[in-house]
């Protein structure tokens, strides 16, 4: 069940990514996913370093970090397979 949850927040926080950076990113949604799970996970192992993965109500600054990690990861896979794929 972990598996699915991780592919549910995958395709959340790398759609937000999507959102964040401007302009169009030509890739597919099974790399958005990925990306958004990679993020994820880097998102809250920074925030685990920091000292703020788990902190009273909403954990937003964890939230911020995988996002923003996420959307660093398609800022440069973007254009890769847009090359790739011209």
């Amino acid at each position: 069940m972990s598996f699915l949850w991780a592919i549910i927040a995958g395709l959340i926080i790398g759609l937000l990514a999507k959102l964040v950076i401007p302009g169009r990113q030509p890739i597919p949604l099974w790399l958005t996913i990925l990306l958004g799970i990679v993020g994820g996970i880097a998102g809250n192992a920074l925030a685990s370093a920091f000292g703020v993965r788990d902190t009273g109500g909403i954990d937003w600054i964890r939230h911020v970090l995988q996002i923003g990690v996420a959307a660093l990861l398609i800022g440069l896979v973007s254009p890769m397979w847009a090359r790739r794929h011209a």
